[in-house]
Formats: structure tokens, C-alpha cells, sequence
């Protein structure tokens, strides 16, 4: 089941390095660059934080893809 994300992408929008994207939504740098490299699926309140930091919707930047 897995979670695809766009999360370098409006990070890199927005300026802001994995350190201080983790600042901004109260997550480690190391978080960050799980979440950008697939190896870990956020919480449901960390990702509605990023999606806010990000100012889109969290559908924007992640998508589920069920297995065929």
C-alpha cells in the first residue's frame, strides 16, 4: 500500500531546507527525508501540518495507491 508523495517538490516551492521544513511542522529533518524517500507514511496530523505549511490541500501532496 503505498503512499506516494510530492513533498520535495513543494518543499523545494517553498525555500526551505529538510531541517527547517521539520521546524515548521514540528518534525526531525530525519522525518522529512523519510517521508521524501517512501520509507515512512506520516501521521494523519503530521501530514495535515505539512499540507498547511505547504498551503495546499494534503491531497496535493500525498496519494495512496491501493495494490493491485
Amino acid at each position: 500500500m503505498p503512499l506516494n508523495n510530492r513533498l520535495k517538490e513543494y518543499r523545494a516551492r517553498l525555500g526551505v531546507n529538510q531541517q527547517e521544513m521539520g521546524e515548521l511542522v514540528g518534525a526531525s529533518r530525519q522525518t522529512i527525508s523519510q517521508i521524501e524517500r517512501g520509507d515512512y507514511s506520516p501521521s494523519v496530523v503530521l501530514a495535515l501540518k505539512i499540507a498547511k505549511a505547504c498551503g495546499v490541500t494534503v491531497e496535493d501532496i500525498f496519494t495512496f495507491e491501493e495494490d493491485q
